[in-house]
């Protein structure tokens, strides 16, 4: 059993989350619940194959094998029954860098992607960055879960859009969509011809009885216009070994991003990612129903402070990822004072909803992937906050 009540000392370890928060917020004395990784350790099977590597004591030109597309087909299938075949397989040093790549590969400068609002700050970044616009069709927060509105959905698509990048699970809403609703979704992109970028990388962290589809796997026509973006690095804490993948049943989409991550020199793993994805996802799966257990405890406790001291505010319920958006609006407060309260009052490291674009203002976002008592200490500093 893993004691995810451990706390690990991260400071001084080059942590973005731990040492990196003078940068973005001013101030280093901070309790941080933002940046979306998590203070646990990952399964002792991945520290151990990664000890041998070290131990081995040479660290040439890596090549991806047959085994790591093996357990990832074995991982895809067993936790979300989708058979991937080996052949559809990229690899890459993250998500952003793939999402990245298909831009470059699928569109031309002034063309225009569609995202859904308020969504994860890089889809931005990554469209404006590439010279391609910025297409919104905002989510709708109904009863408090986010719906998508289909008829405005359809308008944008039908208005020349290029590629919809889809956040599933969405982060940083939490929710899990349902079959029903990535169906209209394929068959709406099929219908106006729009690419699929689906980003699954919270895709294993789903607790029961919430379950994650694929899109690409509802139908053979779906996955025929889907690029699907998934890691272990969310699901066992192994973003600084920066190893994702790509999956991508088109032939002729598949050799068009090979050829822009050659140009690029994005084409490979290196050496450690290699080996922490295969050990994760052929031994850690145990590891990961006892991480996502103790996590569903966290947000609980969090609804329950939050409902019991804080009653102006409103936790948006998670149906998965680790990450609660919490909707702040009824204290009336603007963003800057709001960031300014949590900040200063608080001494509490949050992400800040104006940051993922309209219908985020307001909201804040909590990452409770962490041990009980900062969980505890952070909800106490929310409360010193904005509980007056």
């Amino acid at each position: 059993m893993m004691n995810f009540d451990e706390n690990i000392d991260r400071k001084n370890t080059r942590s973005l989350k731990w040492d990196g928060m003078k940068n973005l917020f001013g101030r280093e004395d901070l309790l941080p619940m933002w940046v979306a990784d998590m203070d646990f350790r990952p399964p002792k099977e991945v520290i151990a194959a990664l000890k041998e590597r070290v131990d081995h004591g040479i660290f040439g030109y890596t090549i991806v094998t047959e085994s790591l597309s093996e357990a990832i087909c074995d991982w895809t299938s067993t936790r979300h029954n989708w058979n991937v075949k080996p052949e559809w397989l990229l690899y890459s040093p993250g998500v952003i860098p793939s999402i990245h790549t298909v831009i470059q590969a699928f569109t031309e400068p002034g063309d225009k992607i569609l995202v859904q609002s308020p969504v994860y700050t890089p889809f931005f970044h990554m469209i404006e960055r590439n010279s391609r616009e910025v297409v919104n069709s905002p989510l709708i927060l109904k009863n408090g879960r986010y719906v998508i509105d289909f008829d405005d959905f359809e308008k944008k698509l039908r208005d020349g859009v290029k590629i919809f990048i889809l956040s599933s699970p969405h982060n940083p809403a939490g929710r899990v969509w349902e079959k029903e609703e990535l169906t209209t979704i394929a068959e709406l992109c099929k219908k106006y011809d729009v690419l699929i970028a689906s980003d699954e990388i919270h895709a294993d962290l789903v607790p029961a009885p919430y379950k994650h589809v694929p899109i690409a796997s509802l139908d053979e026509s779906f996955a025929d216009i889907t690029i699907t973006f998934m890691a272990p690095t969310k699901t066992f804490n192994l973003a600084g070994v920066q190893a994702s993948f790509m999956v991508v049943p088109n032939k002729s989409r598949r050799s068009k991003i090979a050829a822009i991550q050659a140009s690029d020199g994005f084409s490979m793993l290196n050496t450690f990612g290699a080996i922490a994805m295969e050990a994760a996802y052929r031994h850690g799966s145990a590891w990961l129903d006892q991480a996502l257990n103790y996590i569903q405890t966290n947000i609980e406790y969090v609804k329950k402070e939050v409902g019991t001291h804080l009653p102006d505010l409103k936790v948006i319920d998670p149906e998965g990822t680790y990450l609660i958006w919490i909707d702040c609006r009824k204290l009336g407060l603007s963003d800057a004072e709001l960031k300014k309260r949590i900040l200063e009052k608080g001494e509490l490291a949050l992400n800040f909803g104006h940051a993922y674009g309209p219908g985020g203002e307001g909201f804040v976002r909590m990452n409770v992937a962490c041990p009980k008592a900062t969980v505890i200490e952070g909800v106490k500093r929310l409360r010193m906050a904005l509980g007056e």
